[in-house]
């Protein structure tokens, strides 16, 4: 009678007991770990809650009471939004709104075209020096922003680009361009090689795999970080206000908001306005894409 010897595998666990992951499962499942997660959620949701209750309160009565007293003694009034938004007889913030799209849009889209291309370079064609430039490309990440903004301003200057929106667009892409090529490399290399060889195979080059084959696959990764891209540009000020020189033409919402605060400190009933201002396109873009979000930071390979 002969004796097979069994392959090896990996380490079999005992019968009943549980794995590490639904150990880890089964605690943030709990109901403590659920209780948690909900104080915490208040507590954060909190302040934000009550800015939104001040922005709609007379001004008397911001200025004379706390928000919660509001649910004692409701009133509600539109005047702070028209204040904010009057450009005429207040601060302003429909042009500056205008700016930051203006400004966000393109500086979402030119990293996300040029990273995707450099990506899949990086990725599926071999050349000499990839994983050297690869490296320093990565390394990128680590240099400050501040230590940039005065080389470029003064690049900007001399090519004659201050004061424009282009300044504006370049620096916010070149400071996006290390992350996103990081990011979109990492999730093509996880795409099986198996399926760029069949497309191969039917006679389609580089660009019909590009465009036919991965970038239908990479929309969760697109999607995840044209968020961050998005939410990180929409918020900025120091890059705005570095390279919009302070003009009221390019300056975005977050230069307006900043000013605001400065010459109207005690003017709460219009900051508080214009703060919702500011957020209602970026909660509504991640509301509306969460799930693409969601998507792309679990995205790492494909199921075939």
């Amino acid at each position: 009678m002969t004796t097979t010897t069994p392959p090896a595998t990996a380490p079999v666990l005992e019968a009943g007991k549980p794995t590490a992951a639904a150990i880890a499962k089964r605690k943030l499942t709990s109901p403590w770990a659920s209780l948690a997660a909900i104080v915490i959620a208040v507590l954060w949701t909190l302040p934000t809650f009550g800015l939104l209750i001040s922005s709609f309160r007379p001004q008397r009565q911001i200025k004379t009471t706390g928000w919660w007293t509001f649910f004692s003694d409701p009133q509600l009034t539109m005047e702070n939004y028209r204040q904010v938004l009057d450009a005429e007889s207040g601060a302003g913030l429909g042009s500056y709104f205008v700016n930051s799209l203006v400004i966000t849009i393109p500086s979402v889209l030119i990293p996300l075209c040029l990273a995707t291309i450099a990506a899949y370079a990086f990725a599926w064609i071999k050349f000499p020096g990839r994983n050297i430039l690869f490296l320093a490309i990565f390394a990128l990440q680590i240099v400050p922003l501040q230590v940039t903004l005065i080389p470029l301003l003064t690049l900007y200057v001399d090519a004659g680009l201050a004061n424009t929106f282009w300044t504006i667009w370049l620096s916010h892409s070149i400071f996006g361009l290390p992350l996103a090529i990081y990011l979109l490399h990492n999730f093509m290399r996880e795409i099986p090689a198996g399926l760029l060889e069949a497309a191969r195979v039917d006679g389609a080059g580089h660009v019909a795999i590009f465009f036919r084959v991965l970038l239908p696959l990479m929309r969760p990764a697109l999607a995840a970080f044209g968020i961050f891209q998005f939410l990180w540009v929409w918020n900025d000020l120091l890059v705005a206000l570095t390279f919009a020189g302070g003009g009221n033409k390019v300056a975005p919402i977050t230069v307006a908001l900043a000013n605001l605060s400065g010459t109207r400190g005690t003017a709460w009933h219009l900051l508080s306005a214009g703060a919702f201002v500011s957020i209602i396109v970026p909660v509504t873009v991640f509301v509306l894409a969460q799930r693409y979000f969601v998507r792309g930071l679990l995205a790492g390979s494909v199921k075939g």
